[in-house]
Parts: C-alpha cells; sequence; structure tokens
C-alpha cells in the first residue's frame, strides 16, 4: 500500500470561530506538528473560518517545522450543521463543500439569525435569575465566534457564578436547565440536501452518541443513504472497538464511506487531542482519498 494512504488525518476539528479555542491558523501549525496529512475543519453551522486556515497552510515555511516533511497540509473545507430527528440532535457533516456558494451561504445566514434570537432569549433569561448578561456583552466577550452554550459557560465560570462548566450546564444552560432555548434547526435530509448541493459529501457525525437503538439507529441511516448520506463517522475519538464494529457493519451494509476524526476542541474538551483523540485514535490518508474519489464520481 502507498504510504502517503496511511498518513494520519483528522476529519472532524473545530476552531475558534465555533465552540474551539485555537483558532483555524494556530489549528493548521498544530496539524503540521502531529506530521497530520490533512484535517477538515467542521465548525458548528459556519465557514467563518476556512479562508483563514487554507491560506495559512499554503504557506511555505509551514512545510519545514521539526514534524514536517515537506508535503504541504491538506485543509479540507467542512462544516458540521445541527439538525433535529425525532426530538434528538443530530449533526451531519460536510466535507469537500464550496464554501463560497452563494445558495449555501444564504442558509447559513438563515442559521446565524436564528442563532442570534435564541441568544438574546438566553440572556434573557440568564438575568431573570440574577447573572448581569446582555447578548452585546457575550459578543464582545468572544469576539467573532458562534456563540454556543459552551461560550455561556466559559463566561458564567469567568465572572464567578459557577465553580466548573458542567455546574453552568446543570444549572443555567443544559439541556434541561431553566435557561436553556431550543434552537430551530433542519432535519438531517435537508442537511445532507444543503451539502450535496454546495458539491460536499454529507457525513453522518459519531452515530454512537445519540444513544439510539440499534433499530432506530439503522433506521436513521437508511433513510438518510436515500436522501443521498455518503458517508459516516467510523472512527471517532470516544468509541471502544464494539461501537467502531458496529458502525463499519452498517457502512458496508448502506454503501458508506467511512469517516473519521477527533471532534478536537481544545481546551473546551481537554481530553481528546487532534488527530489522536484520547491517544489511540488513528484515521488514515487512505479515507480521504476514497472520498476525493467518490466525489469526483458524481454527476
Amino acid at each position: 500500500m502507498d504510504p502517503e494512504s496511511l498518513r494520519p488525518i483528522d476529519l472532524h476539528v473545530h476552531s475558534s470561530c465555533s465552540d474551539g479555542t485555537l483558532s483555524p491558523s494556530e489549528l493548521v501549525e498544530c496539524a503540521v506538528n502531529k506530521g497530520l496529512a490533512a484535517f477538515a475543519l467542521t465548525d458548528h453551522d459556519t465557514v467563518d473560518g476556512l479562508d483563514e486556515a487554507m491560506e495559512c497552510a499554503a504557506r511555505p515555511a509551514l512545510r519545514h517545522t521539526p514534524s514536517g516533511d515537506g508535503a504541504p497540509l491538506e485543509v479540507v473545507p467542512g462544516i458540521e450543521l445541527s439538525t433535529e430527528y425525532q426530538g434528538a440532535d443530530i449533526h451531519i457533516v460536510g466535507l469537500y463543500i464550496d464554501h463560497k456558494d452563494t445558495a449555501f451561504q444564504r442558509q447559513l445566514q438563515k442559521f446565524v439569525d436564528s442563532r442570534v434570537e435564541r441568544n438574546r432569549k438566553m440572556c434573557g433569561l440568564l438575568r431573570q435569575a440574577g447573572i448581569s448578561l446582555t447578548y452585546e456583552e457575550l459578543l464582545d466577550s468572544y469576539p467573532d465566534c458562534v456563540i454556543t452554550r459552551a461560550h455561556y459557560a466559559r463566561y458564567l465560570l469567568e465572572k464567578g457564578y459557577v465553580k466548573s462548566r458542567q455546574e453552568a450546564f446543570d444549572r443555567y444552560v443544559g439541556d434541561h436547565a431553566p435557561c436553556f432555548v431550543p434552537r430551530e434547526k433542519i432535519t438531517p435530509a435537508q442537511a445532507v440536501a444543503l451539502i450535496l448541493q454546495a458539491g460536499g459529501a454529507p457525513v453522518l457525525a459519531h452515530p454512537i452518541l445519540y444513544r439510539m437503538s440499534d433499530a432506530k439507529l439503522e433506521a436513521l441511516v437508511k433513510s438518510l443513504k436515500e436522501a443521498g448520506l455518503m458517508g459516516i463517522e467510523a472512527i471517532y475519538s470516544t468509541y471502544s472497538p464494539a461501537d467502531e464494529r458496529q458502525i463499519r457493519s452498517l457502512a458496508a451494509k448502506y454503501d458508506l464511506l467511512l469517516s473519521g476524526g477527533s471532534d478536537f476542541h481544545g481546551a473546551n474538551k481537554p481530553d481528546i487531542d487532534l488527530g489522536s483523540g484520547r491517544g489511540r485514535l488513528y484515521v488514515p490518508m487512505e479515507l480521504l482519498l476514497k472520498i476525493r474519489k467518490a466525489l469526483n464520481r458524481r454527476p
């Protein structure tokens, strides 16, 4: 087998443009130092960090770091879309999207508008709970970010309202906490269609995390395959060997490409490292080559 196809990659990575803590440029430098052949920047519902990451990766100086081998790092333009299915939060990753596509950009703006309205409501509920916080203050604290509940938790911790991020979720912004406001979401099938329209490969992210019964998960995969799903995340930081076998089996049954990634968030998930997850994650370049090949065959 070609040694290039065995080089490690990471197809699920977040930057500070959503709820990660490293900037897109810092992610590129980290990936080069770790010897990755490629990584996909898949921020939540935004593509704001892609140009910075891709421009940084194109700099010749990065090829001469101590762990660099002279080969350029590939930044795969991606996104992770939040969707809802039968009351569950389901994520669809898009790989190799045309992030400058006009129709795609219009839909993302709708997501932004919906998120802003939701954040204003959550800030109002937090003020009712005795926490002095406006949406404008949140934006000032975390500029150029897609505000997520991770930012609320960080703010509450930094301002001394809670003693841990987990307490922030438990007391204020978790799914069943008093200041939580659900956000309008598209369906997984709609996310698949949106990614396909943008020229990308739609991938069902971390299916084990949804804690569905085997039958319910298979029904979801079957319906999404019919909608145009191309891949499924079979290699993931928190999977057990049995989990990976289960998802690989589903992929084979429904003729889906394999994908994998760490779901790296920097300090927001301190036990998950870029490229290696919890230390044993290994995603080979071979998987990305197959995704590329499938996209090239698409009419």
